[in-house]
């Protein structure tokens, strides 16, 4: 079982704000699963799925984004899973460019609240992380503008195609094909 777990802050007025791109990353990922992220426990929103051969619970913390760590802990327990091999967390990144992605699997929280709340609940740093640029994004808390959401649906995509690449090939693999430089002749997105 991989514990997938999206970071953002529930209500209608975050639904589509940079700072809920985790959340909107379950829900993509959801989706291409053909399920509903809607089962209530641990303090978050759960769906089960199968991603290739694998087992997941794909999950949408409920407590804010401050207080992550109190459900992922949660969650981890639940499923009795370890952080180091089982969790991946997706987030928003304030140092990556809007339409990058950056997979890592360690490192600190950088000064994002809900990454340090999941490493003060959890203990540790080690445990993958995939990181969805959102700079120069100054208004995290206001919906993303008409003119980003072509970069924030191809960001998306991105992203649930990196969790199937971590769990089929490993998150070496991933990090090899998706932690890529842009190149600047081609304005589209890269990993």
């Amino acid at each position: 079982m991989k514990l997938i777990v999206g970071l953002g802050n529930p209500g209608i007025e975050y639904q589509f704000t940079p700072h809920n791109f985790g959340f909107l990353a379950i829900d993509r990922i959801a989706d291409e699963c053909g399920v509903e992220v809607k089962n209530r426990h641990c303090r978050a929103l759960t769906a089960r799925a199968v991603i290739g051969e694998q087992p997941v619970v794909l999950a949408k913390p409920e407590t804010f984004m401050n207080l992550s760590g109190m459900s992922v802990a949660e969650l981890l327990g639940k499923y009795e899973v370890s952080p180091e091999t089982d969790l991946i967390v997706i987030y928003d990144e304030l140092d990556l460019p809007m339409g990058t992605m950056r997979i890592r699997q360690r490192g600190s929280s950088a000064g994002h609240n809900g990454m340090k709340s999941i490493i003060g609940a959890l203990g540790t740093q080690e445990f993958l992380r995939i990181r969805l640029g959102i700079a120069p994004e100054t208004r995290i808390l206001k919906p993303f503008r008409k003119a980003q959401l072509k970069v924030v649906d191809e960001v998306l995509d991105l992203a649930s195609e990196a969790v199937k690449v971590i769990l089929k090939d490993g998150p070496a693999a991933a990090m090899n094909r998706f932690n890529r430089k842009s190149d600047p002749e081609d304005s589209s997105p890269v990993g």
